[in-house]
This record gives C-alpha cells, structure tokens and sequence, in this order.
C-alpha cells in the first residue's frame, strides 16, 4: 500500500478474514476491528496493489501518517437503469410476476411483484 507520493515508500498489508471478520495488519501493527468498516484490496498488471481502508467512526481511534488519498464518485445508476429496463419484455415480467409463489391479493401486489421479479433479474438471480 503506497503512504506517499514517494513510490519506494511501501507497506507491508496483511489480512486475515474469516467469516465475516478480518484481522488487520500493517507494518505488523494490529488495527483495532472498530476501527475499520470496510476494506477492498486492487491490482492492475504493472502496478503495486493498493488496499483501501474505509475508516469507521473515528470516536476516539487515532490515525496518524500519510497516505495516498482517492476520492471517486458513484456513477449516476440512472443510465444503467434506463438500459436494463428497456431490456424487458413486458409480456415476460407479466407472466413472471403472475406466476410468483409470493403474489398476493392485497391492492398493489402485482405492482409489488413486478419490481421484486425486476429487483431479481437485475441481480442475475
């Protein structure tokens, strides 16, 4: 994991998972649990891996030290969106959502039905 802009100046990232617990370690320094939320861990061919930590509540936990810092925003789903509904039959999602085991007889179940059946093919379920 690059610390600075400095290419040389690299640390030694280990993580150990299990279940839905990891074990944090860098430069053999313990992170306490609480204080990291999330870690995802990249490498492109030709460059270091890098491992983002997305910190948690910072309370009283203390982070000190540089690092290399990238801000990305969520792309807009909306265009996304867009492309898998034109996707869809109507015809398909009718018969689908009619023949769902969890369709009820209350006011708006098919409607229900649909974007639960919609909410799954997104999924890929």
């Amino acid at each position: 994991m690059d610390q600075t802009n400095d290419t040389s100046a690299v640390r030694q990232v280990e993580i150990t998972a299990r279940g839905g617990q990891a074990d944090i370690r860098i430069d053999g320094t313990r992170i306490e649990p609480r204080a990291v939320k999330a870690y995802s861990i990249s490498h492109f061919a030709g460059d270091r891996p890098e491992v983002l930590l997305q910190v948690a509540d910072r309370g009283d936990t203390q982070w000190s030290g540089m690092a290399r810092v990238g801000i990305a925003d969520l792309p807009d789903p909306g265009p996304a969106a867009a492309v898998f509904l034109d996707a869809i039959d109507p015809e398909a999602l009718e018969r689908a959502a009619l023949a769902r085991p969890d369709l009820g007889s209350e006011p708006y179940s098919l409607t229900k039905a649909m974007l639960t059946q919609l909410g799954e093919w997104a999924r890929g379920l």
